[in-house]
């Protein structure tokens, strides 16, 4: 169905669709060790990674992405992996200078890359900044060496604070800790020392998210002993939002807690299913036009996706969504927000009337899994925060 087409029983016209916020992910596939619970296109890296190759790749991406900008402006930068930092300043700044060239960027546009600690080896923090990155996220997980053993991180729990401490001497003001909890093992006593310790870092933003054990995982084949259930889970998390209510981070999204208003600009985009462009091996990407809006991914292996841009062939296969898709990918996303989302923003991001979105809602509000907070706003309520994908599945196409 276009987007003019007519909408429920109402005789609404859903509207064109607007220009959402345009954001560019950059993929960066290698790690030092793939982690056994990692469901991300990440490959541990080979003895002579082939940095300047998969650069100049990147480079040639851009290009096709550029064109597909149109000109919009671009609000943020995600330098993800992966392990981004395993490149070097100097590689860092080429791959941004390519963006500059490329794309409008906004004034205050977001440059985000991912780091380890104990990862970010080939230069010192202060030249990532120079390069043109201004918010660094640091894969943090946990506080506990022997937590940090059982998930395969190669890092301890002293280096998350030098890591730190050389973010912050290299000219950071805008740093990211990712925790993870309900680990092997793991009581509410240990998480909460695990937020204790990360707040005591004082980053100004905190992402904690619980440790799922994903399909084609190591985890997901050989699942680690003392995974808590769900019962103690919700303990876990129930705990651990009050503490982090209480040391000042205000929860914004179900794993997303920041301070001051330090909110991920990139992450939020994705959660108000704005736009964002693909660069990468296995990055994918949402476009919208005034009448369509498309998905499409580039090959996921890196070696594929360096010989496609070696030879020209980077530009995919755009796949449309239809109405029912639109919904629910609205959904998906919106429904991890805790102050919810409301009608205009529907419309306006997915070119449908208010009309479908009410008749989808009804059997959720039934439940008690989101609640109209008002007139034509909905927020998921706390048992709907609960159990997201509940709420989530209320809105699967038919």
């Amino acid at each position: 169905m276009s987007a003019a087409k007519q909408l429920g029983s109402e005789g609404e016209v859903s509207q064109q669709l607007a220009s959402p916020p345009l954001s560019l992910y950059v993929h960066l596939p290698w790690c030092v060790q793939k982690c056994p619970y990692c469901d991300f296109n990440s490959y541990q890296a080979p003895m002579h990674t082939p940095r300047r190759r998969y650069l100049d790749a990147l480079l040639a991406d851009l290009s096709v992405e550029a064109a597909r900008a149109g000109g919009r402006k671009i609000i943020s930068v995600f330098l993800g992996g992966g392990t981004p930092s395993l490149f070097t300043p100097a590689e860092i700044g080429r791959l941004l200078d390519g963006v500059r060239a490329g794309f409008t960027l906004a004034g205050d546009a977001e440059i985000t890359l991912e780091a380890n600690p104990g990862a970010v080896d080939c230069g010192d923090p202060a030249g990532y900044r120079d390069a043109g990155v201004n918010r660094l996220s640091i894969g943090a997980q946990s506080f506990n060496d022997d937590s940090l053993r059982a998930l395969g991180r190669i890092h301890a729990a002293a280096d998350i604070g030098r890591a730190m401490t050389a973010a912050r001497a290299g000219g950071f003001t805008n740093v990211n800790l990712d925790l993870m909890y309900a680990l092997p093992g793991q009581g509410v006593s240990a998480a909460l020392a695990d937020i204790r310790a990360a707040v005591s870092l004082t980053p100004t933003h905190i992402s904690w998210y619980q440790l799922t054990l994903e399909p084609n995982t190591v985890f997901y084949a050989r699942p680690p002993p003392g995974v808590p259930d769900g019962d103690r889970c919700y303990e876990i998390q129930s705990a651990g939002q009050a503490l982090l209510s209480d040391s000042g981070y205000e929860q914004y999204e179900i794993s997303a807690y920041a301070r001051d208003g330090m909110r991920s600009i990139h992450n939020r985009n994705y959660w108000r299913f704005g736009d964002y462009l693909a660069v990468g091996a296995g990055a994918h990407g949402k476009i919208s036009t005034p009448g369509e809006i498309y998905r499409y991914e580039k090959p996921r292996n890196p070696e594929r996706y360096m010989r496609a841009a070696e030879q020209g062939e980077l530009a995919p296969e755009l796949v449309a969504l239809s109405d029912s898709e639109r919904l629910f990918e609205f959904m998906l996303n919106a429904t991890r927000l805790t102050a919810g989302f409301d009608q205009a923003l529907f419309q306006a991001r997915t070119g449908l009337g208010g009309t479908a979105l009410r008749d989808r809602l009804a059997p959720a509000i039934e439940k008690g899994l989101i609640r109209e907070v008002r007139d034509q706003r909905w927020q998921p309520t706390p048992l709907g925060q609960r159990f997201l994908n509940d709420l989530q599945a209320v809105f699967l196409p038919d």
